[in-house]
């Protein structure tokens, strides 16, 4: 599992964003967490995966540090999921 560093305030709001190990059949994404709620975001369509829960209640501090560190997301996803890479992937459909 791979957790982003997230700045205090948001840490102290219970915000967490999380790349799990056992999700490797599902299309690259994060999991942003508060509390008991879970949304996902896709890594490849860089968009959430779900309605539910609404993903405007996701922070815009926390939205601000995901597409701050989208390319560090990406690596660290391909890291713990190589046979499912979010770059690997995406190169080969512009072929």
């Amino acid at each position: 599992m791979y957790e982003l560093p997230l700045p205090a305030k948001l840490e102290s709001e219970r915000w967490k964003v999380k790349i799990w190990d056992n999700e490797i059949r599902e299309s690259p994404h994060i999991t942003i967490v508060r509390k008991t709620q879970k949304w996902r975001w896709g890594l490849r369509e860089r968009a959430f995966m779900d309605k539910e829960p609404d993903p405007s209640l996701v922070a815009q501090e926390v939205m601000d540090e995901v597409n701050g560190q989208y390319l560090l997301l990406c690596n660290e996803w391909d890291r713990i999921h190589p046979d499912n890479p979010v770059v690997g992937l995406m190169e080969n459909e512009d072929e």
